[in-house]
């Protein structure tokens, strides 16, 4: 008779198929950690309706002029705060929107603060720190399910009217479903280092903050077509990847490109909707936000 784990939690459980992997040579480890990482998307693919929901509460959020803050301890905290300190350069955002919290504060980015994800509290003052309100989206990160900085964290953000999303890899309880305003949960199981999740369950966490991310961007109108129209050119790269996209897609020489960008103030999406309306720089950027900052929907309108 099979005993039951010790541990109900998917992420503590140990994985039958790696049990001998420590007298393994370097190739099947390697082997085998691949065939376990296929498992990834396919746990993921099933989430897919809650992460709509999710970019959909984000859209919302922005629109309202809210913040999407992710809360986590260890490798969910430094992923989160790595997607958030993304999105400024990626897609020209003000940095308050997207905000990265974790358990230990930003020196634990660098060095393990363990200790820290076990207070509720410490996880509800950052909130009450924050100002969270109901504009706001505070998603929280703990793939054991269980971290009580984030549940403290997205307790607190409840009570002062703000959503709250949850993300773990492992069966949530039921409470939970009913408290948060969405969970997401790819179920990738046990991992091949027993408790590691910085693997698998770590590679599930940013595959989806990439999606709710990214999916709020195009939804926001920073994406046109699938180019980045709304990047901040703050290098040399970001500069000549903003002049390739009005080459591309104007059909501009490069020199016309860089002049019509510089007229634009280095935007993007307003330099063109000056090309294509003729309009100047304060009147093109009215368009813009008639339209919600989405130029596929002012192209539409133009089209009639």
């Amino acid at each position: 008779m099979t005993k039951p784990p010790l541990d109900p939690r998917l992420t503590e459980q140990r994985n039958p198929d790696t049990a001998g992997i420590d007298q393994l040579s370097a190739l099947e480890i390697a082997r085998i950690i691949n065939r376990e990482d296929q498992r990834i998307a396919p746990a993921v693919a099933t989430q897919l309706d809650c992460i709509a929901r999710a970019i959909e509460m984000a859209e919302d959020t922005f629109r309202a002029g809210g913040r999407l803050i992710y809360v986590g301890a260890g490798t969910s905290g430094r992923l989160g705060v790595l997607d958030a300190s993304e999105m400024p350069p990626t897609y020209g955002t003000d940095p308050e929107m997207f905000q990265g919290v974790i358990a230990g504060g930003y020196d634990a980015l660098l060095k393990a603060a363990e200790g820290a994800e076990d207070s509720r509290e410490a996880g509800g003052a950052v909130m009450d720190e924050k100002g969270v309100g109901p504009n706001d989206f505070v998603f929280g990160i703990a793939a054991s399910g269980s971290t009580p900085y984030v549940h403290g964290a997205l307790t607190r953000a409840k009570q002062r009217g703000a959503k709250a999303g949850f993300l773990l890899c492992t069966e949530p309880e039921q409470w939970m479903l009913d408290v948060y305003d969405v969970v997401i949960a790819p179920l990738v199981g046990p991992e091949v280092v027993t408790g590691s999740t910085r693997m698998k369950a770590g590679t599930a966490t940013k595959l989806v903050l990439n999606m709710i991310s990214t999916g709020a961007m195009i939804r926001t109108g920073k994406v046109f077509g699938n180019l980045m129209v709304d990047l901040r050119a703050t290098n040399q790269k970001l500069r000549d990847r903003s002049e390739r996209i009005l080459m591309e897609t104007l059909d501009l020489e490069r020199d016309d490109a860089r002049a019509l960008l510089a007229r634009s103030g280095g935007s993007v999406k307003t330099a063109m909707v000056m090309h294509w309306t003729g309009a100047d720089r304060e009147h093109a950027a009215e368009e813009l936000a008639r339209a919600g900052g989405r130029l596929g929907d002012l192209v539409k309108i133009a089209a009639g």
